[in-house]
């Protein structure tokens, strides 16, 4: 279960919206294991519930187990919560936007239909002679509690004036009466959202003292008020953070087992591919480790996790569903990956056409950057599926081809012939190959980074191998959110994965040295 999650930066002032700790730096905090006799103790739990896979063969699959609705309504409420917390803890800009529906589309329709039938309802009851204020009243008692919601334990005078201002019995009193003031209840009602509210909304506020309309105003009024809500909800987002960080590993590992435990071969995708990947890790170093009769234990289960992690940046997310470890994080991979195939592209068209041109453009300051920013903008929507890549390097050749000419010609270096330029324009179409030849160097030399990057004690000193030059900035980027992304991942299934990676190493080297690998 995915949330519909939006990033944005924090709309509320903690001055305002409510007194609060101040979010202080927690990073180290949020890396907090749980003790370890409390990992040790799952551990053997996990390896008692573990059995080692055949030789050769993946875990065999088991007849779904029937649940009751109560137990799948449970379930979905647990892995909601758990990707609630993992979203606050994982992403930093993490906060609930209002969700409004599609226009045209049939809920948006309806409650368009709804709504004016509502506020018409409202209109003819203050148009009668005299008013009945029955729904009037119930809007107060609802615009008293949102006040009041807003309001800490601390905040005794503005309680007091609220229930003291917006008494709903004297006000019914008055209604009946026909002494009822709404003009009067509604400038007491604005000037209390303006005192709760965030600074972000006091042009909100400003904008519906000039309502003159009764039934317009208590529309805007409740309108501004669901967006306090939505202020007040981040609000508290962004104070309990930092204390979620200091608790996040220890909860969603408990919240995890909790679903593990009620279902068998919960770990059957993360099993498959700890498996595949032990296997490429062993076929790759068959010549030192296997082939020497290297004992599994000298083979490092960090190098298999790594690898397997990388592979996530290449996973078929159409026709292969996702480790359950990483499944709150599919997104995130997935994106990096999408991000991560547009700079292969970008670094590969730009490989060819330097080394096309010689050193004539090498040097010319800016035009690298010039050159980045047209194939950039030809690759708009590479993974969407109408996007046709081999089409768009057509243009990005006809493009870059221009380029190259214009800026050869006004620095007075000889243009491109006819046939070169046709050379340069098929080198760079080719590149939609998948086996084109500087596509793959430019994945590989991609991979290495990565993989070095992950071992290394001191990243900053790693510097991007050749050809990876102009997108170094963007690589780098990526490269440190992913590795933020799977040490947390790391730290929090690491007593899984430690027993995975035992049992996966062991029936892997089996299986490779009966094979004769």
């Amino acid at each position: 279960y995915r949330l519909s999650l939006s990033k944005a930066s924090m709309a509320e002032d903690p001055g305002k919206a409510g007194s609060g700790e101040g979010e202080r730096t927690a990073e180290n905090a949020c890396h907090n294991r749980l003790d370890d006799s409390e990992t040790g103790n799952l551990r053997k739990r996990l390896r008692q519930g573990t059995e080692t896979p055949s030789t050769g063969s993946t875990p065999s699959s088991t007849p779904p187990k029937l649940v009751s609705a109560e137990e799948l309504i449970e379930a979905e409420k647990g892995v909601c919560k758990l990707a609630l917390a993992h979203e606050i803890v994982v992403d930093e800009s993490f906060r609930i936007k209002q969700r409004d529906p599609a226009e045209g589309s049939f809920e948006k329709t309806v409650g368009d239909i709804v709504k004016k039938a509502f506020w018409d309802c409202l209109q003819a009851q203050l148009s009668e002679e005299p008013p009945v204020y029955d729904h009037a009243i119930h809007l107060l008692s609802e615009i008293k509690e949102s006040l009041l919601s807003f309001l800490l334990p601390g905040h005794t005078r503005l309680r007091n004036q609220i229930n003291e201002v917006l008494d709903l019995d004297l006000i019914k009193q008055e209604a009946e009466n026909g002494a009822l003031e709404i003009p009067r209840l509604v400038d007491f009602i604005i000037g209390m959202m303006g005192t709760l509210c965030a600074p972000v909304r006091d042009e909100e506020i400003k904008k519906i003292r000039d309502i003159c309309d009764v039934v317009v105003l208590f529309r805007e009024i409740f309108g501004v008020l669901d967006l306090m809500k939505l202020d007040m909800v981040n609000f508290t987002i962004s104070s309990i953070r930092p204390h979620l960080m200091q608790q996040s590993v220890e909860y969603e590992r408990k919240r995890f087992q909790q679903l593990f435990d009620k279902q068998l071969n919960g770990l059957e995708i993360t099993t498959k591919w700890l498996q595949e990947a032990a296997s490429d890790v062993l076929s790759a170093d068959s010549e030192s480790a296997v082939g020497a009769g290297a004992p599994a234990a000298e083979i490092p289960a960090t190098s298999v996790l790594n690898h397997a992690y990388l592979t996530l940046l290449r996973w078929d997310h159409a026709g292969r569903l996702f480790p359950e470890t990483v499944l709150m994080d599919q997104t995130r991979f997935q994106e990096m990956q999408m991000e991560l195939n547009q700079l292969t592209i970008i670094a590969a068209v730009l490989l060819v056409t330097y080394n096309m041109t010689g050193v004539a453009i090498s040097g010319l300051s800016g035009f690298l950057d010039k050159l980045k920013k047209i194939i950039k903008v030809l690759l708009t929507g590479m993974h969407t599926p109408s996007f046709q890549l081999s089409e768009a390097l057509v243009s990005v050749s006809e493009q870059i081809c221009v380029e190259v000419t214009n800026c050869l010609s006004q620095h007075g270096f000889t243009p491109l012939t006819v046939e070169r330029k046709g050379v340069l324009k098929g080198q760079i179409q080719a590149i939609s190959n998948l086996d084109n030849s500087v596509r793959k160097l430019i994945d590989s030399r991609i991979q290495t980074f990565l993989k070095t990057y992950l071992v290394s004690i001191n990243p900053k000193t790693i510097t991007a191998p050749g050809g990876l030059g102009p997108i170094g900035t963007e690589l780098e980027e990526l490269t440190v959110k992913f590795t933020r992304l799977i040490n947390y991942n790391r730290l929090v299934f690491s007593p899984y994965y430690d027993t995975l990676d035992d049992c996966t190493l062991r029936s892997q080297l089996l299986w490779c040295v009966e094979d004769g690998r």
